[in-house]
């Protein structure tokens, strides 16, 4: 069949799916799936246009799920989740955004994936002195409108079918692909945020477009950006930790990923370190410096690519930029910290578990050191607000006082497992942070509110930051109005990057996966909280068992 024609059925199945969900899987058996996708329209530009059928609330959302055929990867209890969840729901606008984000990864974001046991992996001889690069299961998960993998985006995107890992070896051997690949990015590349397809994958590298000038040097053709943020480590952890805490399995415990720990800790190390010598007082130039040709100013490091001074004996990791991809003013980034913290602990238990109880006990060192550097310099009175936590420190007895949307936050401390969620601290660090006298992106207009960051602008809110506050909040008004804002701000069908606080017409990316990812936990904490916010008085929770 003539690609011409390939692309033809695929148009005709198109417009067949805008009238019903039934036909959208009658397609022709006689079609090549390979050469059928080649003509899949492009997600980038699909998602750009709403799809008919609309949902039958108030606001008739489309439905922007690509048909099955051109989907990157499918799994049945996926499926039964969507239809079990807005079955129950009452309001059939946030039912669509469930139906269109909870999947919105595996949808359209699997680049690449092996099972590692259909021989279509790369296996190295034995007597290769890298034995096992690359083998076993690997995926790829991009970030949506970008062809490249960030090690925070994609552990946030495969978050909310960690849980289903257990039922579906599918999803397992996905997952555990992830956690295989994101070790080989590791173990070449530590100080890097976001990388290329793997070059087993065949599919091509792109350009960011950037004049960098990095140490250490990277190769471009394998890393797409190489800002070091502490958070991307913490985030490898944290793949592997809940791949282990839903499935139990240990298959992830192998030479390659313990290569990519060794590497990670080799990191902290470096990162501890102060810019002055304790001793002599000289300056020390740090293992990692980061200059960008560029006109703004959170894009590059400041004093040659190095970043403001930092103090030593802190029990703090420098981390040179933030998780919005923005350079951090104060290098103790305190959310990150606390991820780091939180995710070398969960390790330390799995390793202890596996017989490794050495390397436990460093790793559960190094996690309490964090730990207590947090309490001891993360920790400001402020004269409004009481003890907060700041989001930068020096170690000086200097702080930024502000949150951004992006994840690691201090408003997510709690879903982090840092900090409960009644502890007062946080509570005073919520309060001054979800209002625009204590922070000063906290973002309010006529059509929109919430936490955005300088990475966008002073007038576009992050609707990632209103549904953390959703999941750190126990007040069912507030959780609603989230919700509801949310909802309201998604005219697209997908949750969007930021949305400008005084027109919600005026937004960013509208392919943007991570932020799906986060719509849909959302949607599953409070089936499980609070289930009748969703389905009505009275309703039994839902969870995912």
């Amino acid at each position: 069949m003539r690609t011409t024609a390939i692309f033809a059925a695929v148009v005709a199945a198109c417009v067949s799916a805008m009238e019903s969900y039934g036909e959208q899987n009658v397609l022709d058996d006689g079609i090549d799936s390979d050469r059928y996708k080649a003509a899949c329209p492009d997600y980038l530009h699909y998602s750009m246009t709403p799809h008919r059928p609309l949902s039958e609330g108030p606001l008739s959302l489309p439905y922007q799920r690509p048909i099955s055929h051109c989907r990157t990867f499918s799994s049945p209890l996926v499926e039964k989740v969507i239809d079990d969840l807005t079955s129950r729901m009452k309001d059939k606008d946030l039912a669509r955004l469930f139906e269109n984000a909870f999947p919105n990864t595996l949808d359209t974001t699997v680049r690449w994936h092996v099972d590692g046991k259909s021989g279509t992996s790369k296996r190295l001889k034995a007597s290769d002195p890298d034995e096992g690069h690359w083998d076993g299961a690997q995926s790829f998960i991009v970030t949506g409108d970008i062809n490249a993998e960030w090690l925070r985006d994609s552990t946030n995107q495969l978050t909310q079918y960690q849980p289903l890992a257990k039922k579906d070896k599918q999803l397992e051997s996905l997952i555990l692909g992830a956690i295989n690949t994101q070790a080989e990015f590791v173990i070449e590349s530590p100080y890097c945020n976001a990388f290329q397809p793997p070059p087993p994958s065949q599919v091509l590298p792109d350009s960011n477009g950037q004049d960098d000038a990095v140490h250490p040097a990277y190769e471009p053709t394998r890393v797409f950006e190489c800002k070091y943020e502490i958070d991307s480590l913490a985030n490898f952890l944290a793949l592997g930790n809940q791949f282990y805490n839903s499935t139990r399995s240990k298959e992830f415990l192998h030479s390659r990923w313990y290569q990519a720990l060794d590497t990670l800790l080799g990191v902290l190390e470096e990162q501890a370190k102060p810019t002055f010598d304790p001793k002599t007082g000289s300056f020390t130039r740090n293992e990692y410096l980061f200059k960008r040709r560029t006109s703004a100013g959170t894009e590059t490091l400041s004093l040659g690519g190095v970043g403001n001074p930092l103090n030593g004996g802190t029990g703090l990791i420098r981390s040179a930029f933030r998780p919005s991809d923005d350079a951090t003013i104060l290098g103790f980034f305190i959310p990150g910290n606390a991820m780091m913290s939180v995710e070398l602990t969960r390790t330390a238990a799995i390793l202890k578990a596996a017989g490794k109880g050495k390397l436990a006990e460093k790793l559960r060192t190094r996690g309490e050191s964090i730990k207590k550097g947090i309490w001891e310099h993360g920790v400001v009175m402020h004269k409004r607000y009481g003890e907060v936590f700041a989001f930068e420190v020096d170690g000086y007895g200097s702080s930024i006082i502000m949150d951004d949307a992006n994840l690691p936050s201090l408003l997510a401390l709690p879903l982090m497992g840092f900090v409960e969620k009644d502890n007062k601290v946080y509570q005073n660090t919520r309060k001054m942070i979800l209002e625009q006298a204590g922070n000063p992106y906290y973002l309010e207009g006529r059509a929109f509110a919430g936490i955005g960051g300088p990475h966008i602008g002073l007038q576009s809110a992050w609707p990632m930051s209103r549904l953390v506050q959703a999941m750190t909040s126990d007040d069912d008004e507030e959780i609603s109005d989230a919700l509801h804002d949310v909802r309201d701000s998604s005219r697209l069908g997908l949750i969007h990057e930021s949305i400008h606080v005084g027109r919600i017409t005026d937004y960013t990316r509208s392919w943007f996966a991570w932020a799906n990812s986060v719509f849909a936990q959302t949607i599953l904490d409070v089936a499980a909280r609070k289930p009748h916010l969703l389905f009505g008085k009275g309703a039994e929770p839902y969870r995912i068992e």
